[in-house]
């Protein structure tokens, strides 16, 4: 397992802030697992309300469907650590906000809560941009729970990167 200090997603973070004030871009996120973690780490960036428009934390499926809309249907059926949740949710962010870019995480960080299968340091995270396709992808951290929620950020800063296409 590789740790991730918080100067890491740092400079994630302010190299992913260049590249959408670059584009004329805002970002908006919706997390579950992270807790907020994902937008402190936005906002400790001096000028990010440049282009960060805001988080909803949502960590009760209750406030996954009333703050963003996601299908009580979905929630039973596939659970709040799934594709389809992580979809919906950044389905609400483009109904709720004025964001052009989304990012969802949803995940087990443990110690409990994982199953055989549902695995502690099972991640989902889906990204997009407005009127595009939205991608979601599951994946599979090691360590504690600090360790999970930060490769959890880790990776959701690297997805957009990649989506932006951003040096």
């Amino acid at each position: 397992m590789q740790q991730v200090s918080e100067q890491a997603l740092r400079d994630l973070a302010e190299q992913l802030g260049e590249c959408m004030t670059g584009k004329g871009l805002k970002l908006a996120s919706a997390e579950s697992c992270t807790g907020g973690w994902l937008a402190k780490i936005i906002t400790d960036i001096p000028g990010s309300s440049a282009w960060f428009t805001g988080s909803v934390v949502c960590y009760s499926n209750e406030a996954k469907h009333s703050l963003l809309g996601v299908d009580e249907n979905v929630l039973k059926e596939f659970g709040a650590v799934s594709g389809e949740t992580v979809l919906e949710l950044s389905d609400g962010l483009f109904s709720h906000t004025d964001a052009d870019v989304a990012v969802s995480v949803s995940g087990i960080a443990g110690p409990g809560g994982g199953s055989e299968d549902k695995p502690v340091g099972l991640v989902w995270l889906s990204w997009g941009k407005r009127g595009k396709s939205v991608h979601a992808r599951s994946f599979h951290f090691d360590g504690d729970r600090e360790d999970v929620r930060k490769q959890s950020i880790k990776q959701a800063l690297n997805c957009l990167l990649d989506l932006l296409v951003c040096d």
